[in-house]
């Protein structure tokens, strides 16, 4: 089934809005955890996991999860994990302690890799309309600093009102009501063709496997997702340790997070008017680099600081914007679109999972968050070299 580009705008809108109801769940973390270590005795490092632990589906099982999103459908897989989301909030809610709160987390992770990594695959079927699809990819890769931000900027007043579990209920049902409006308003997947041997998970899998572009992406993104979300996820427990009320760190947060929406529309926005895929990406990575060298190298600037920390991240979301975009041209062929997302997810997932607590670890061993630059500009500057193969190959593609 084709959606014309006016259905296929609305289409995406509602995709959008369901990726971002599954942000909020990995966004309620950063603002919950000054909360979770009064309540629960956590530790520093156990937050770093806790922050990260969302991604372990994602690490350990995303390339599986895009190839039975292109073999099952992919409307058909998000629905299941809006379920599992919904389950694991709700079993996080009545956790006694942090073990079984970290275990929650992991069903949580799957819940939310199955709801968002078919997606792209979903508006590839649906979206004829060549530059409506960089758009609404574009769209689609602001999903997360969207949902983050939101969950930021409320998490506080919300925890004030309901406190931490009531939270976690609150986000349960509303995963509910995402997989309501999915399944009432988006057409049911498209049906797969039966030719012999073209839907074997094992040929889709080795046409990825085998392709440059999908290992490129994977590691583009790894190199971006870990240091992005290490950064972010800890500016509360940063701006908290310094002295800054709750509702002034939401809102600080929440404006470096959804900031990064305005790169990844940007770069839907940028590619569907023909720019360089790998210049965008080298941009990104140096922004990424020199911001987190001043927000964590310039101690006793706290304006210049922050400025440089929403440098980081709004310049910075081309690179998952560009990345989606990209999966669309770069997977080898229109049916491992989904497989090589999963792809890019796993990678990122991994860098999401390392990231935090690689970043914790550093803080406690110097007695500061200054040094933090070391580990994001190490990544920024393989970014930038992985950027220039990324535009060769896609000058191969095209």
């Amino acid at each position: 089934m084709i959606v014309h580009t006016i259905d296929a705008r609305r289409l995406a809108a509602l995709v959008v809005l369901v990726g971002v109801s599954c942000a909020l769940h990995v966004g309620k973390l950063p603002v919950a955890i000054p909360v979770l270590r009064e309540a629960l005795g956590m530790s520093l490092v156990q937050a770093g996991f806790l922050l990260s632990l969302v991604q372990l589906a994602g690490m350990t099982l995303g390339l599986l999860v895009g190839l039975m999103a292109d073999r099952l459908g992919p409307r058909r897989v998000m629905l299941s994990g809006l379920g599992l989301l919904a389950l694991g909030s709700a079993l996080g809610a009545l956790a006694p302690d942090v073990p079984t709160l970290l275990a929650t987390r992991v069903l949580e992770g799957m819940g939310f890799l199955l709801a968002v990594l078919p997606a792209p695959g979903l508006l590839r079927q649906r979206v004829e309309h060549g530059p409506t699809l960089a758009r609404s990819l574009g769209w689609w890769g602001a999903y997360m600093p969207l949902g983050t931000a939101l969950a930021l900027l409320l998490g506080v007043p919300l925890l004030a009102a309901v406190g931490w579990r009531g939270a976690w209920w609150f986000l349960a049902l509303l995963s509910i009501l995402a997989a309501f409006a999915l399944a009432r308003w988006v057409p049911r997947d498209v049906p797969v063709v039966k030719v012999p041997g073209a839907n074997a998970l094992g040929p889709r899998l080795a046409s990825t496997l085998r392709a440059p572009g999908p290992w490129l992406m994977a590691l583009a993104f790894f190199l971006y997702s870990g240091q992005w979300l290490a950064v972010v996820g800890f500016l509360p427990t940063i701006y908290h340790q310094a002295g800054y009320s709750g509702g002034v760190v939401g809102v600080l947060t929440a404006l470096a997070a959804g900031i990064n929406m305005a790169g990844n529309i940007g770069a839907g926005w940028w590619l569907a008017r023909g720019a360089r895929p790998g210049a965008v990406l080298m941009w990104a990575y140096l922004a990424m680099g020199l911001g987190a060298l001043v927000a964590f190298g310039a101690q006793g600037h706290p304006v210049w600081q922050y400025l440089a920390v929403l440098v980081f991240s709004g310049v910075g979301g081309l690179i998952p914007g560009t990345l989606f975009g990209l999966s669309v041209s770069l997977a080898p062929d229109r049916d491992t679109v989904s497989t090589t997302v999963g792809w890019m997810q796993q990678f990122s997932a991994l860098g999401q999972f390392l990231g935090p607590p690689v970043v914790a670890w550093v803080a406690t061993q110097v007695g500061g968050w200054q040094w933090t630059w070391v580990v994001t500009g190490a990544s920024s500057v393989l970014g930038i070299l992985l950027a220039g193969r990324i535009q060769a190959v896609w000058n191969q593609r095209t």
